[in-house]
């Protein structure tokens, strides 16, 4: 998609998960569209890196720990002069069984994606601009398509679709929007790479998607420019599937 080069010119962004895959690929579009960034990551290594390529700010925290996610959005907003995009994707996923899954593993992945969207919004509300503020969380299919192997993250991705719907409702009357985009299978991630490891895996994923491949993530981030941008500014408490069609599956009976 073709934006204007200065979509997001002025406007400043924290993205959680910010230092690799998909929040990475945001970030990236952000920055090319004139918007200052700040990212948050857990990896030192990896945030240092993906802060320097960016020419970000780089902010060290958990979303699990709400102190240390305030304390780095406090310190962003400051250096930034506030805060006009929230992008909330930090995310944690591994295939496994329901029975063989442990409750930690359970609770590791409720608790990084749907605790740490709300820890992240939470946070970040005193530091959104009023009105002019912008929240999207990344979800996935998951959020309202079952997935074997995947009960951890359809739990938690449902979670992260009515909490962002919430708050859409709640803060609307400070003139905050708040979004949700649901990417289908993304070449290029982490995620992918656990859930799709053979090629035999990747034609089997490919084949379920209607229009027969997976997204790069730079399509992922163009919806994110879109829905920070002006051309969405009456949208709101909206989940946008950017999957190909696959939460329909192949249509195949």
């Amino acid at each position: 998609m073709t934006f204007r080069d200065d979509a997001l010119a002025g406007r400043t962004a924290y993205i959680t998960g910010g230092s690799s895959g998909i929040c990475y690929g945001i970030a990236e579009h952000f920055v090319r569209h004139g918007a200052r960034v700040a990212i948050q990551g857990r990896n030192a290594e990896k945030l240092a890196g993906a802060a320097m390529r960016l020419g970000a700010l780089g902010y060290g925290a958990d979303v699990r720990d709400y102190e240390a996610t305030a304390a780095s959005i406090g310190e962003a907003s400051a250096a930034m002069g506030g805060i006009d995009i929230l992008v909330c994707g930090a995310a944690g996923n591994f295939p496994v069984a329901a029975t063989a899954m442990s409750p930690n593993g359970f609770k590791a992945v409720m608790d990084i994606d749907l605790l740490g969207t709300f820890h992240t919004c939470r946070a970040a509300y005193e530091h959104l601009r009023k009105p002019g503020g912008c929240v999207i969380s990344i979800s996935a299919n998951h959020g309202t398509r079952p997935y074997a192997m995947q009960a951890h993250v359809c739990a938690a991705k449902a979670g992260v679709e009515l909490l962002s719907k919430t708050l859409a409702v709640e803060w609307g009357g400070a003139g905050i929007r708040v979004n949700v985009i649901a990417p289908g299978p993304v070449d290029g991630t982490e995620g992918m790479r656990r859930l799709a490891p053979t090629e035999e895996d990747r034609a089997r994923v490919a084949a379920r998607v209607p229009l027969g491949r997976f997204a790069e993530i730079g399509e992922i981030a163009d919806a994110a420019v879109f829905l920070a941008s002006p051309a969405a500014s009456y949208i709101t408490g909206v989940v946008l599937q950017v999957d190909g069609g696959s939460q329909f599956g192949d249509g195949r009976i």
